[in-house]
Parts: C-alpha cells; sequence; structure tokens
C-alpha cells in the first residue's frame, strides 16, 4: 500500500537542491511534463521487483552487484554501436567476475535515463561572459551559447524517446545471442592478447574457457537450454529531476504501489541526500530498488536516519548504499559507515564508487582520473568490509564500452598528452573498456582471494 502522508507531488513541499527553476517559459515546462506523464512508463513495476530480489540475494551476501554505464548520456553520442558496447562490456565484467567470487552478478547501467547532473556552480564563466552550467542533455547544451545554455522543456521529451529506443535495443540484445557467454569469452581473449598486462588475467581466463567446454560437453548451453540465452540488465539513474520522476511514477494494478516507471532502480546523489529534503521525500514513497551516495561528510547518525526513513520495513534488496569517498579518504570514513550498519541489523546492500572521489585537473586542464587511485579504492572497500564483517556487495563504475582516453593509467596506460586524443565525455571522466575490463580481472583476483579464505575458516 502508498505511504501514509506521501504523494508522488508532495517533495514539491520540501526544499529541493539541483532542480533548475529558471526554465523561461513555465507553462510550457507544465505541458511538457503533463505530457510526460501520459507517455507509456519505460520499465514495469513486476522487473523492479525482480531486481528488488536480486538485490536481496547481494544483501545476504549471495550476489555481486555490477552498476555500470555512462556518466552523462548525450544526445550526440546517442547510436546502437556504443549502446551494444556498453552492454557487452558490463556482460563480460559481469562473467570475470561471476566465475572469480563464484556468485550470481546482479547487472544494473548507467543507461537509458542517466542524463541530469548535479553541477557546483549554477554558471560558467569563459573570456568574462557568464552563462548557466551545462547540466546535462536532458536540460540545455554543451555549446558555451547563451541559447543553447537556456533550459528547453523539449529535451524532457527528447531524453524520454531516446531512453525507450535504448531500452528497445537493450531488449534484443538480452534475448538475442549477442549474450552468449562463449562470444564473450572471445572478446575478452581479444582484450588478454592485446594488454601488456595480458599474461597476469591469462590463468583466470583459461579457468573461465575451461568451464564453458565442460557446461556445453553436459549440454549446458543456450542451443540445448533456451533459458540460458536471455539476460537481465535493469536500467538505473540519477534521481535528480523529480519532476520527470513525479510524471514518470504511476500506480501498480496487481500491488496499489506506486513505482517510478522511469528506470527499474534510481539513487540519491551525495548533494541531494539531506533528511528534509524533496529527494529524500520523493524516493521514499517509491517501491523502486534504490540506491543512497554515501561520502564523506556522512556521519554514521545520519546514515541510521536515513535507512529509517527510505528503508522503514527493512525490506531486502530495497537499499544500496553506494560509498564514493575518494582513496585517500575511504579508510577514515568508511569504517565507521560499515559498522553502524552491521551493529544495525537492517539490510542493506554495500557498494563502493570509486570514481566521484577521485577526480583531478591535469595539467594540461582536462578533468580526469587515476587508475591506480580508482582501484585503491576499490581494494580499501573490499578490506574494510572484510575487517567489519560486511559483505562487500557490488561496484559502481562510470564507463563506456567506447575506446576513449578520459582516465589516466591502466595496462595500455593513458598519458595526460593522450588526454586530447579522444576525450569525449560530456561531463566526468569515465573508464574505457580496457581499463574497465582490468578493473574486474583486478576485482576478481581479490574476490577470489576472499572466497578462499571463507572457504578455509569454514
Amino acid at each position: 500500500m502508498t505511504n501514509r502522508n506521501w504523494t508522488p507531488h508532495s517533495w514539491r513541499e520540501k526544499p529541493a537542491n539541483h532542480i533548475p527553476d529558471d526554465y523561461p517559459d513555465p507553462l510550457a515546462l507544465a505541458r511538457t511534463e503533463a505530457e510526460l506523464s501520459r507517455l507509456p512508463p519505460l520499465v514495469f513495476a513486476a522487473e523492479s521487483r525482480r531486481l528488488t530480489a536480486s538485490l536481496a540475494q547481494v544483501a545476504e551476501g549471495k550476489a555481486f552487484l555490477l552498476q555500470g554505464g555512462d556518466c552523462a548520456e548525450s544526445f550526440k553520442e546517442f547510436t546502437a554501436d556504443n549502446i551494444r558496447d556498453t552492454f557487452r562490456l558490463i556482460l563480460q565484467m559481469a562473467v570475470v567476475l561471476t566465475f572469480a567470487g563464484g556468485r550470481p552478478v546482479v547487472k544494473v547501467g548507467r543507461i537509458a535515463g542517466q542524463f541530469a547532473k548535479p553541477r557546483s556552480s549554477s554558471v560558467e564563466t569563459i573570456n568574462g561572459v557568464t552563462l548557466p552550467a551545462y547540466r546535462g542533455d536532458i536540460i540545455n547544451g554543451m555549446d558555451f551559447d547563451p541559447l543553447e545554455r537556456t533550459p528547453d522543456p523539449k529535451r524532457l521529451l527528447k531524453a524520454y524517446h531516446q531512453s525507450s529506443a535504448t531500452l528497445n535495443l537493450l531488449r534484443a540484445f538480452s534475448q538475442g545471442g549477442y549474450a552468449d557467454l562463449c562470444e564473450l569469452h572471445r572478446w575478452t581473449l581479444d582484450f588478454i592478447a592485446g594488454s601488456p598486462q595480458g599474461d597476469r588475467y591469462r590463468g583466470l581466463a583459461d579457468k573461465i574457457f575451461e568451464s564453458l567446454c565442460f557446461m556445453r560437453s553436459l549440454c549446458v548451453s543456450p542451443e540445448h537450454q533456451p533459458s540460458l540465452g536471455p539476460v537481465d540488465l535493469f536500467t538505473s539513474h540519477e534521481a535528480l529531476l523529480l519532476n520527470v520522476e513525479q510524471a514518470m511514477t504511476r500506480v501498480d494494478s496487481s500491488t496499489g504501489d506506486w513505482y517510478d516507471t522511469s528506470a527499474h532502480m534510481l539513487w540519491i546523489g551525495e548533494r541531494t541526500r539531506q533528511l528534509d529534503g524533496a529527494h529524500v521525500e520523493f524516493m521514499r514513497g517509491i517501491k523502486n530498488p534504490i540506491g543512497l551516495k554515501c561520502g564523506p561528510t556522512l556521519e554514521p547518525d545520519e546514515l541510521l536516519r536515513l535507512i529509517d526513513v527510505l528503508n522503514p520495513k527493512a525490506i531486502p534488496g530495497r537499499l544500496t548504499l553506494i560509498g564514493r569517498f575518494g582513496a585517500d579518504k575511504a579508510a577514515e570514513c568508511l569504517p565507521r559507515l560499515m559498522a553502524a550498519t552491521r551493529r544495525d541489523g537492517r539490510p542493506v546492500v554495500w557498494s563502493i564508487d570509486p570514481m566521484h572521489g577521485n577526480t583531478l585537473k591535469a595539467s594540461n586542464g582536462y578533468k580526469t582520473r587515476p587508475f591506480d587511485r580508482i582501484l585503491s579504492e576499490v581494494k580499501t572497500f573490499l578490506q574494510v568490509a572484510a575487517a567489519e564483517g560486511v559483505h562487500p556487495g557490488g561496484l559502481h563504475l562510470e564507463m563506456t564500452g567506447q575506446n576513449v582516453t578520459e582516465c589516466l593509467g591502466g595496462a595500455r596506460a593513458v598519458t595526460e598528452d593522450d588526454l586530447s586524443s579522444r576525450y569525449h565525455t560530456h561531463c566526468d571522466p569515465r573508464l574505457n573498456a580496457d581499463q574497465a575490463l582490468q578493473l574486474a580481472f583486478l576485482v576478481a583476483e581479490a574476490l577470489h582471494s576472499l572466497r578462499d579464505l571463507q572457504v578455509r575458516a569454514a
């Protein structure tokens, strides 16, 4: 049943950060919101419930969450090839993590709706000219031009239709032969063959191949068992533009509960997690699985109060806590928060976002993230979770299947001089396909070691 004193628009009575209020024609915005509310849902309540059930397995330590995709989707880079390559990358990483960890991997994309981004400043100044900051293609344009930077409600509809087309492609890929395990493994072998550190990963890759051959010898393969062919890839984005989320929120006819049908999972960002704020108010009422970004300023008592509001019935799989501290702060901040949730006892998924706390500006002015710092934060997450007796539940990554040069380092080392060659992001730097798959192998090694320790301890 619905939450008492909550409606899809009750958030409007609360202070709302990072939602643009400078649309030149408020009536046009209202008409667009009304049109969105009449459009078909992008996802269905039953799918979101299935994701909640899968995340409940993660909370129990029986599965692992891989959540990844674009920093911010764009209209310009919307192509079938880009969607296909990101889909392929998520599945490749999932195969590696599944084998090493001995647990199924729940696959969630930052895709089909991740268009808006909070910005530290609402304006940008270049050569003495000040314009509204770029806030994602769903709001305004990236070009430093007065017309482009003016918020345009038509962009809300364009983002909806692009999300719909993206979901159609993802569903086609997930149902077809593109998700075949042996084909995915062949692509992974191509990565190993071309990586300067390929020999390090070859042993694990060979074991995966042996397992696939064994499965096929037992006729456990998609051609013999069609149910093995389809895969679940769920969608997610930050619930930043609450007017859009409100318009996409519908009552599920089978349960009477409210679901945000813009994505299977939504999360609250580090900048919008105020207990008395609009974003927490909206998210407490929808029944989708939700995430909460947890940064260096979050104290244990505040985290427990947020859990009280966002998951008062302690539903397993309902709430994922996504740490994002930075490599230099994770060891200090994370233990207190993990210890608090362990003592509290209510089920949560602990995941790590090693991207947002590790952003810096290179000497040539490009915003970037060093691979070594990303890896360091992930390792700290795994170590702290082991020390606190908490299941290290997942990874949350900004990444792309494209061969971009936005993050420094990796096996095929991207240098500062390389950044300008293929720096395509519309907002924050992303791991490229090689860097993301390398990270999956390195995390797999760590998970495999943890698994061995647990077996010996048992």
